[in-house]
């Protein structure tokens, strides 16, 4: 959510970021933004002054009282009986007016960075580095098929059990499940991230402030009869655990990583695809908040950039990163950057990861402050360290063997008791 006074402040700033956000846009929703917002600071002001006639109504009918003037005094007497209801129709627009200025605000996206490009879908976001080994098209079983040969995984049973999207691992792969998670935790601990285990439910109110109405129709599931969704990613649960919460400056910058179970609704592609790990209802993460200073942001973005990549390139899988677009960059969003490993099969880039900059849009429609020597709304920023299915994918695919066995990354073999092939 933006700040309104920066909007009234700088009208054509905003007007400009959205033609350029929604490159169809006038930039006519600033103007019925303001429209509205001016509407309400009128309302406000005459209630403010109603107020303020019924003081001094109420003086004088004290002073007719005083002076025995009963005619003044019942004159005044209906005046003052009639200020209620004139205060009640004036707050009632208030209230009509405010929900109409925050339904309006919530649709202007966060100003942009600079360096986001312009382009109307994901097909105009910019490759801006590659890591690891170069990416080879060739031939190579799908990692549902290798992993069921392996009997490693079993997507039948879980289509009975369960339905489609979800999946059996068991086994060297349920251990290099694991293992992948293991190797993300470990990076982000030392980086200094302190981790996190968040529940898995959230509250309507919360959810409603860390999701936007698009996702939570389309991926967000509800639980029957309560007030609470399963959530989409641990990030959901680490930053609304400060909703309406002050935090201390010395806290920052507040980093902190979190595995979790996650959730959606998502359906999978046709054919293959719909039995496998790459689109799934229920899949494991590795995700990691930092909650900052305004100028910090900007350079612990780039932070987080830089251990997206050494966690995926670590895995020597053909990496590349995505400078997103402006068409393709959510609302709440100041800039952001997919991470993409290489798919032998698709003979194509696979995204695993991405991360954001939100600056104080997030944090201002969670009602997050920080107070010490200054008051001000801190950043926020997110980013996925592990999407363990994703993982799994591009390792089946890229590392598959003659004999039918898969090699595993070197840097999971110490989690994997020493194994280093799944056969």
């Amino acid at each position: 959510m933006i700040d309104i006074k920066h909007l009234r402040e700088q009208p054509e700033t905003y007007k400009q970021n959205l033609i350029k956000k929604r490159l169809e846009s006038n930039g006519e929703l600033i103007d019925e933004v303001l429209a509205v917002d001016e509407s309400w600071r009128a309302e406000q002001k005459k209630v403010e002054e109603i107020r303020k006639t019924r003081n001094e109504l109420s003086k004088e009918v004290n002073d007719a009282k005083k002076n025995n003037d009963q005619e003044r005094f019942k004159e005044l007497l209906e005046q003052v009986k009639e200020v209620p209801g004139q205060i009640k129709t004036v707050e009632e627009k208030i209230t009509a007016l405010q929900e109409e200025l925050q339904e309006k605000i919530k649709q202007i996206p966060n100003l942009m960075h600079e360096s986001v490009p312009l382009g109307k879908e994901d097909s105009e976001n910019v490759e801006i580095a590659r890591f690891g080994p170069e990416p080879v098209a060739k031939e190579v079983k799908a990692h549902q098929i290798i992993a069921e040969e392996l009997g490693l995984a079993d997507f039948e049973s879980s289509g009975r059990t369960s339905g489609s999207g979800f999946y059996y691992l068991q086994g060297d792969l349920a251990l290099l499940n694991q293992a992948l998670l293991r190797y993300a935790i470990d990076i982000m601990v030392q980086k200094g991230f302190m981790y996190v285990e968040t529940p898995l439910f959230l509250k309507k109110e919360v959810i409603n402030k860390v999701v936007d109405l698009h996702d939570q129709e389309n991926m967000i599931f509800k639980i029957e009869d309560e007030d609470k969704f399963l959530i989409g990613t641990s990030e959901h649960s680490l930053i609304g655990r400060y909703v309406q919460s002050v935090i201390q400056d010395t806290q920052l910058p507040l980093k902190q990583t979190s595995y979790s179970m996650c959730f959606r609704r998502e359906k999978g592609s046709h054919g293959l695809d719909e039995r496998g790990l790459f689109r799934t209802h229920q899949f494991n993460k590795v995700e990691m908040i930092v909650i900052c200073h305004p100028d910090e942001s900007m350079k612990i973005y780039e932070e987080l950039q830089n251990i997206a990549v050494e966690i995926f390139s670590g895995l020597d899988l053909p990496t590349r990163v995505l400078q997103i677009c402006s068409g393709d960059l959510g609302d709440m969003k100041h800039t952001q950057i997919d991470v993409e490993v290489w798919s032998p099969r698709k003979n194509d880039w696979i995204e695993v990861g991405s991360c954001s900059n939100l600056t104080d849009a997030q944090a201002r429609s969670l009602g997050i402050r920080v107070q010490g020597k200054e008051k001000f709304t801190p950043h926020t920023l997110n980013n996925t360290a592990m999407a363990t299915s994703r993982a799994l994918v591009a390792i089946l695919e890229n590392f598959q063997n003659e004999d039918g066995t898969v090699s595993i990354p070197k840097v999971l073999q110490p989690y994997m008791f020493g194994k280093t092939v799944l056969k």
